[in-house]
């Protein structure tokens, strides 16, 4: 057994460490006060798990261990991280992660619950009790406040005193001892042991094995990856260990690391940095390929990093960058790597060893039965996470689509301080609103982009107007950014003919250009300067709305950041099976759970095959936040407190009690609820399952308030909006005058709030 201040006293002293090859704290606020409850009432928390070892050139976070006896914590890390957060009110030494997660936890003597601190709530109010404050001063500044409440002065105290003797729990503990023990041996039963929790990956057991023999290994990639990061692109560890494992072993598979030295994996780490610098340099300035968000197929990349280690280090000239470039864009294209990734790859290692970027096309085109060639149908997908969205924006800067404001190329050179480009729906998605489905208002066949000044100045004009005043003043625009020059196709009743048109126009811009490319027929082409793609103009989409809404309350309690608009490959075919509004590939939480999805267009997606794959998949922002609330609540051991499966509390923003109502005035509300239900079923063809279980479980006007304390708008009001029918929405109803007294003015203010934001006049 091993008493909790102990153990804090020995990660004080630097014998408990944490080895290299964990992971960094990942735990939510939610966890932490479900562990803090649990401990406090004496519940069972699990056990530890030690490895007691005396070897020195054990990686540990922070450095290598020194000498003497040490104890490398592998099962427990996050409750023991917590405790010591909690406890010390700081992280300790090898601490890696957001330490909001465990600052500022409160408990209330009364209630005996564990809250973090809400200054409306709490301020001024001594039955809540800082929790580190306790540990830090003991229990005397508390007593004396409690004397104010002589009745329950000695409860108060009994329980502060039980909290403040957790430090004196004994938790289970076990250890891997034996001399003889290796690294490889500890991760495998770390491994069995943590099946339930986070699972290493074969890159976190290459990089532990690199630490051993390097120990600033991952300081010093971490420092490469915040570069990229500020010339705004996303890379990982495991990738750019990959690009360093190509150039010092020509392997793909990690363990091939195994035998390499710390000297030989330092200067291929080296080289690599250098080889993905110069890819970068020539996407962006060849490509027009210049933030992550279009910068597509990066696992391409480690093979483009191994054929330039056997170049002697750069391109042999512009038209061999240039076939290198179009290697790169098919195979991101058509997602060479995004199943079978090391299989494929080190194919394509043993070809470019053979036949250089030559062998890599020839590969390519094997593997795609013989054909590399676009087709208008490759551009019928949707939304910004379709692999044709990258070319489409390629083509625009690489092959001189003009602006239609001002005629000029989308250079940075041409358009000087207005070179700030934005995604532009050339049918406004006000005018097809109600008439197309959200798939086809948001086809890649209906995008363009255009300088951010241009775009807002059209704003929802009708393309029939400002097409035809964008040729008139300058001929030749429209065929620059491959729009079809009949006007009859620039109404909106021709609309998916528009689309068929536009499509047939860009697969043949893109075979043109990547047969260019292919062929060296021009010496490269000028260099393209950087431009900056700025966030679209104010969102009127409520689904894009709910979609941010979402990540950020997701955010809030403790879930990572998603892939938004990101394409979902078949891991075994390549296939795109969905392209999500949001996708944690390592679960909502690292390495916790399964990969997740959520994708609001089931029909365009194979769901199916998605949770063949192990993905959990949501296809309504409600259930998706309700499973997070509801996991959370079961993690912190209180179902239902505070969370209701919404989001929201009952006492989000009013009285608990209607002011200034009465039952004759709940019977109408209750009424009225109902028939919007049945209006919406009958006159919008939308029927609100979820809505009509919540009007019988809670009742109308509990229903209505937490709909509206939602962080997000809801599903119904998402899909009310669709159909045009936003006066069918909760949201309108309670505007109403007759039930304003049921409702607090924040409440009411939200709802016109969301109402007016997208179109609808109270």
């Amino acid at each position: 057994m091993a008493k909790l201040s102990t153990l804090l006293d020995q990660i004080d002293a630097g014998t408990v460490l944490l080895p290299e090859f964990q992971r960094g704290y990942v735990w939510n606020r939610d966890q932490v006060r479900g562990l803090m409850r649990s401990v406090y009432r004496d519940h069972p928390v699990g056990g530890l798990l030690l490895w007691e070892t005396s070897a020195s050139d054990v990686s540990v976070r922070g450095g290598v261990a020194g000498t003497g006896t040490h104890l490398m914590l592998l099962d427990g890390q996050q409750r023991v991280t917590s405790l010591y957060g909690v406890v010390r009110g700081k992280p300790p030494a090898f601490f890696d992660g957001d330490q909001r997660s465990f600052t500022d936890l409160y408990f209330n003597v009364d209630s005996e619950t564990f809250e973090f601190y809400a200054p409306m709530r709490m301020a001024g109010d001594d039955l809540w009790v800082n929790v580190t404050e306790l540990f830090n001063t003991g229990l005397a500044p508390f007593v004396q406040t409690f004397a104010a409440y002589p009745e329950r002065f000695n409860v108060y105290v009994e329980r502060l005193n039980r909290l403040h003797q957790i430090t004196e729990k004994e938790f289970p503990q076990e250890k891997i001892t034996g001399a003889d023990r290796t690294v490889d041996e500890v991760v495998e039963i770390f491994n069995r042991v943590n099946s339930g929790g986070t699972k290493l990956s074969k890159g976190d057991l290459a990089l532990a094995r690199i630490c051993a023999l390097w120990p600033e290994a991952r300081e010093k990639m971490r420092a490469h990856l915040d570069d990229w990061n500020t010339a705004g692109f996303d890379f990982s560890l495991d990738w750019l260990l990959r690009n360093a494992t190509a150039v010092v072993t020509g392997r793909a598979m990690f363990s091939s690391l195994e035998n390499v030295e710390a000297e030989p994996f330092q200067r291929a780490l080296a080289q690599s940095v250098e080889y993905i610098g110069a890819f970068l340099d020539a996407a962006s300035g060849r490509l027009g390929l210049d933030h992550d968000r279009v910068l597509m197929g990066r696992y391409a990349v480690p093979a483009v990093s191994r054929l330039l280690s056997l170049e002697g280090g750069a391109f042999q000239d512009a038209r061999h960058r240039d076939k290198v470039l179009y290697w790169y864009v098919h195979s991101a294209l058509w997602g060479r790597f995004s199943g079978s990734t090391e299989t494929h790859l080190q194919q394509d290692y043993d070809a470019l060893a053979r036949d250089g970027v030559d062998g890599l096309i020839a590969n390519l085109e094997r593997w795609r039965g013989g054909s590399l060639d676009i087709n208008a149908y490759d551009f019928e997908g949707s939304t910004r996470g379709s692999r044709f969205y990258p070319l489409l924006y390629m083509l625009t800067r690489a092959t001189g689509a003009r602006d239609f404001g001002s005629g000029l190329e989308l250079k940075a050179e041409m358009l000087g301080k207005h070179s700030s480009l934005q995604l532009h729906h050339i049918f406004p998605k006000a005018l097809l609103r109600g008439g197309y489905e959200r798939g086809q208002v948001n086809a890649i066949a209906n995008f363009c982009f255009l300088t951010q000044n241009t775009n807002l100045e059209i704003a929802d004009r009708a393309p029939e107007e400002y097409l035809a005043e964008a040729e008139e003043r300058f001929p030749g625009t429209l065929a620059s950014q491959w729009i079809p020059t009949d006007p009859d196709l620039w109404k909106v009743d021709r609309y998916l003919d528009f689309l068929e048109a536009r499509r047939e126009l860009l697969a043949g811009a893109a075979r043109s250009f990547l047969a260019e490319l292919r062929s060296g027929g021009r010496d490269g082409g000028a260099e393209l300067g950087p431009v900056t793609l700025v966030a679209d103009q104010a969102e009127d989409d409520p689904r894009a709305v709910q979609v941010r809404e979402l990540v950020d309350e997701l955010l809030r309690l403790g879930c990572a950041e998603p892939r938004l608009d990101a394409g979902i490959a078949d891991p075994v075919t390549g296939r795109e099976l969905a392209v999500a509004e949001a996708y944690w590939p390592d679960g909502l939480q690292p390495g916790q759970g399964g990969p997740v999805v959520l994708e609001l267009d089931p029909e365009q997606a194979d769901l199916q095959r998605l949770r063949e794959l192990g993905h959990e998949v949501f296809t309504s922002p409600d259930a998706l936040l309700g499973f997070v609330n509801r996991r959370n609540a079961e993690a912190a051991g209180e179902e239902g407190e505070g969370s209701d499966g919404t989001g929201a509390s009952s006492a989000a923003d009013g009285p608990a009690e209607p002011d200034g109502g009465g039952p004759e005035l709940l019977k109408r509300f209750d009424r009225a609820m109902r028939d919007i239900y049945d209006r919406a079923r009958k006159e919008a063809g939308y029927t609100a399952t979820y809505f009509l279980g919540m009007l019988a479980d809670r009742g109308p006007l509990e229903t209505a308030r937490r709909l509206l304390a939602s962080p997000a708008v809801s599903d119904g009001f998402a899909s009310l909006w669709e159909r045009g029918r936003l006066d069918l929405t909760v949201e309108a109803l309670v505007c109403r005058p007759e039930y304003a007294p049921l409702f607090s003015e924040p409440e009411l203010s939200r709802a016109r709030t969301r109402l007016e934001q997208f179109g609808y006049r109270v």
